[in-house]
């Protein structure tokens, strides 16, 4: 009698444990459940610039500015390349900046001002993990332009040329031409403004 007494106290003590044990390893597994947060991405707007550099004169020096603000779609992505693809943006052109305001003002005026529609300029980027298109409308024309692209420590860097001849903008730059002609001129006495802008865009990505 004492055996099977023995024995079914045995046996009520493993399964006291075993349940005790599973109750924990259940708790557990929700407390870590609970703790986990997927990461999200989303572009900073306030940590966003972008810099232009036009070139003048035969020798194509470099003239350098910026556009002081940049709105976006509030989008987010569980990557930066996520947050990044499909984001679209707009860049009133009355926010270029090149810390020379008789320049700036005939920047408005006689190049944007000589083009359709040029309150703003619009884009849409499309990346992938390999590579960067960013469509942008000016002049009434769209037209997509690769960029080179890093990412990291959630800063993003983008850097490509932007063609003036593709959004039909070359009546704007005779016009800017005309108005900037001594400016322009080098050493040879030509007076030149190329075709070819450089754009840099450097901003921070968040995360949530």
């Amino acid at each position: 009698m004492k055996k099977i007494t023995l024995a079914l106290i045995a046996i009520t003590l493993i399964s006291f444990t075993s349940c005790k044990d599973e109750k924990k390893e259940t708790t557990k597994e929700v407390e870590t459940t609970e703790v986990k947060k997927e990461t999200s991405y989303m572009l900073n707007p306030a940590e966003t610039e972008v810099q232009w550099t036009a070139y003048k004169t035969t020798d194509k020096k470099p003239v350098s500015g910026v556009f002081k603000i940049i709105n976006f779609d509030k989008k987010m992505g569980a990557t930066p390349i996520e947050a990044l693809n499909g984001l679209e943006f707009s860049i009133p052109v009355s926010s270029l900046f090149s810390k020379n305001v008789e320049r700036d003002e005939k920047l408005i005026t006689s190049f944007f001002g000589a083009m359709l529609n040029t309150e703003l300029l619009k884009g849409k980027i499309a990346m992938t993990e390999e590579s960067c298109e960013i469509t942008i409308t000016m002049n009434d024309n769209m037209h997509v332009i690769p960029f080179k692209f890093d990412i990291k420590d959630n800063k993003v860097m983008f850097k490509g040329i932007m063609n003036l001849e593709d959004w039909d903008a070359l009546g704007a730059l005779e016009s800017l031409n005309k108005v900037c002609f001594d400016l322009h001129k080098g050493e040879d006495g030509v007076s030149k403004t190329w075709t070819d802008v450089e754009i840099v865009v450097k901003t921070t990505l968040m995360k949530h």
